[in-house]
């Protein structure tokens, strides 16, 4: 009976072992101070009068705070396009509550709200909890130029 147990609980150790390393593949949403903020995706204190994106492929911004619930709805969404979209879009968090100048910055009123911004041009906002379809086609779309048939 103590061979199996010992046998069980190896097996037991190499299935979780397993299983946090496939989690530890997964890419989570970096969360952003305003010092991050500004080397990665627009120093507003070096260019205040022009939108200067700082980042090499195009990148979303998720404005939330922890007591939101439709924040709490889209948060596993931007995880799911996080590793969907992995090495062709960057996606950010910001916490509102803890980052103040960012939200105050770009006059965050209502949460969620989400910044779209592609290598060049202007980015764009979207306010409230969209479905993962509607994140799909604006990245797809907006962010990597593709046409609807592509």
């Amino acid at each position: 009976m103590k061979k199996f147990s010992l046998i069980f609980l190896a097996l037991l150790f190499v299935g979780v072992a397993k299983l946090s390393a496939q989690d530890g593949d997964a890419i989570k949403p970096e969360h952003l101070t305003v010092e991050t903020f500004k080397s990665k995706i627009y120093d507003y204190e070096k260019n205040p009068e022009e939108w200067v994106f700082e980042g090499d492929k195009p990148a979303i911004v998720d404005f939330y705070a922890d007591w939101c619930k439709p924040c709490k709805l889209i948060a596993p969404i931007m995880e799911e396009l996080a590793n969907e979209y992995k090495g062709q879009v960057n996606i950010y968090k910001v916490n509102t509550e803890q980052q103040r100048e960012l939200s105050r910055v770009f006059g965050i009123r209502s949460i969620p709200t989400v910044l779209f911004i592609p290598v060049e041009g202007k980015p764009q906002m979207s306010q409230g909890a969209l479905p993962k379809e509607t994140f799909k086609q604006a990245i797809d779309e907006f962010l990597l130029g593709k046409k609807k048939d592509q």
